[in-house]
C-alpha cells in the first residue's frame, strides 16, 4: 500500500492523499460504509458503487468468525469474492465487539476468552489467531487486535490496556511477518493507538505505534461516549505524533460534523454504523440539518426528501411517502434512507477533498458544520 498527499488545506490541517491498494486506489479522505457481516444493510454491492459511490467497506472480524465462518470464506476465496466485491476492503480486528461484549468474556495477557452472542459457544482471540482470521478473510487493510477501553475510565487501568495492547500489537506483527497473504495479493497490518481521553498515554501510544513503521496508522477508544471536546483533543495530540506521510484512520466516528472537524485535524479515514443504524430508525442527514422522517410534521408534505441527494430515490419520493412507509414498516423504508445516508456522507468526505484541493475547506468547513447540525 502506498499514500500520497496531493493537496493540505491552508487554513487547518486538513489534505487530500490517494491511498494505492491492489483492489484499487481510495481517494481521501474518505468514509467508509460498515459491512459488519458481509453486507452493508438495506444496500446492495452495485448499489454501493452507484450512487453510493463507496472506494472501500469494512468487514468484521468477530462477526465473519462466527458466520459464515473462515471454511466458507476461505472456499469462496476470500470475502472479496464471497460477496463480489472487487475494490479494496479493511476489516477490524474484533476487538471492539469483543469489548462489547462485557459479561461474556474474559481479558488475559494471552489474549481473549468469549462467548458467541449468538449461541453461547465458547472461543479464544489471541493476536496470532486473529492475524490468521483476517489472512482468510482477505481484506486488503486488517486491523491490530487490542482492547478498547470504556468511557470514563480510571487512568491505571487505561495505562495497563494501553501497554498490553502494545505488546498484543507486537505479537500481530510478528505473527503478519511469518505468514503469507492467502490469495496472491498484498495486505497491510494497520496498528492501533489507545490511551482513552488521558494525554500522555495517547501521546505515548501514538509514538510507540509510529515506531512500528507501519504503511497506515489507527486511532481507536474514541467515539464511546467521551464528549466531542475530549475526541477532538486526543485525535489532535496524536495526529501530531503519528507520521504525515502515512493515512491515519479514525475508528468508529461519526456524525457529519465530527468528520469534518476531524478531517481538520488531519485524520484521513472514517467508518461508522450510524448512517445505516440510524436510517433504519427514520434519521435521514442532509447539507441542511437532521430530518426525522417518523415525525408527523411530514405526513403531508409532498415535497421530495433531498433534491440535491446523489441517489435518485430522494430526489424522486416524496418525504409523506417516506414517512408512510415508516409507519408501516416496510422494508423500502429502510432501503430508501440507507441510501440516502450512505450517499450524504461519501458525498461530504468527497466534496471535503474538493474543498481542501481549492484551499477553501477551512471556511467550508465551519458553513457545513452549522448548517448540518440543525434538526429540520
Amino acid at each position: 500500500m502506498t499514500f500520497n498527499i496531493e493537496a493540505k488545506d491552508p487554513g487547518s490541517k486538513a489534505r487530500a492523499g490517494i491511498i494505492t491498494t491492489e483492489h484499487g486506489n481510495i481517494e481521501s479522505p474518505v468514509f467508509m460504509p460498515v459491512g459488519t457481516q458481509g453486507t452493508v444493510k438495506a444496500v446492495h454491492q452495485a448499489e454501493l458503487q452507484d450512487p453510493i459511490q463507496a472506494q472501500i467497506i469494512l468487514g468484521n472480524t468477530y462477526h465473519l468468525y462466527l458466520r459464515p465462518g473462515t471454511d466458507i470464506l476461505k472456499k469462496a476465496g476470500g470475502l472479496h469474492g464471497f460477496i463480489n466485491w472487487d475494490r479494496p476492503m479493511l476489516t477490524d480486528s474484533g476487538g471492539y465487539q469483543v469489548y462489547s461484549l462485557k459479561g461474556m468474556r474474559k481479558i488475559t495477557e494471552e489474549g481473549v476468552k468469549f462467548q458467541s452472542h449468538i449461541d453461547g459457544s465458547r472461543h479464544f482471540f489471541s493476536p496470532e489467531n486473529v492475524m490468521d482470521i483476517q489472512r482468510i478473510i482477505g481484506a486488503d487493510i486488517i486491523m491490530a487486535f487490542d482492547e478498547c477501553t470504556p468511557y470514563p475510565c480510571e487512568y491505571k487501568y487505561a495505562k495497563n490496556s494501553m501497554l498490553m495492547t502494545h505488546r498484543w500489537l507486537d505479537r500481530c506483527f510478528d505473527r503478519f511477518e511469518k505468514t503469507e497473504p492467502v490469495y496472491g495479493y498484498e495486505q497491510t497490518l494497520a496498528p492501533i493507538v489507545q490511551g482513552s481521553t488521558f494525554v500522555d498515554l495517547r501521546k505515548a501510544s501514538a509514538e510507540y505505534i509510529a515506531g512500528k513503521g507501519a504503511e497506515m496508522n489507527a486511532i481507536g477508544g474514541l467515539s464511546v461516549g467521551e464528549p466531542h471536546e475530549d475526541m477532538y483533543a486526543m485525535t489532535e495530540v496524536v495526529c501530531g505524533v503519528l507520521p504525515e506521510d502515512k493515512p491515519r484512520y479514525l475508528m468508529g466516528v461519526g456524525l457529519p460534523e465530527n468528520i469534518l472537524e476531524s478531517i481538520a485535524l488531519g485524520i484521513d479515514m472514517f467508518d461508522c454504523v450510524l448512517p445505516t443504524r440510524n436510517a433504519r430508525h427514520g434519521i435521514l442527514y442532509t447539507k441542511n440539518g437532521v430530518m426525522n422522517m417518523k415525525n408527523a410534521k411530514w405526513q403531508d408534505d409532498f415535497s421530495v426528501i433531498d433534491s440535491e441527494s446523489p441517489a435518485a430515490t430522494s430526489r424522486i419520493h416524496t418525504k409523506a411517502y417516506l414517512r408512510h412507509l415508516f409507519k408501516v414498516e416496510e422494508i423500502l423504508a429502510a432501503q430508501i434512507a440507507t441510501l440516502h445516508n450512505l450517499s450524504f456522507f461519501t458525498w461530504l468526505t468527497r466534496e471535503a477533498r474538493k474543498q481542501i484541493i481549492n484551499g477553501t475547506f477551512a471556511g467550508w468547513k465551519t458553513e457545513m458544520v452549522q448548517k448540518m447540525t440543525q434538526r429540520l
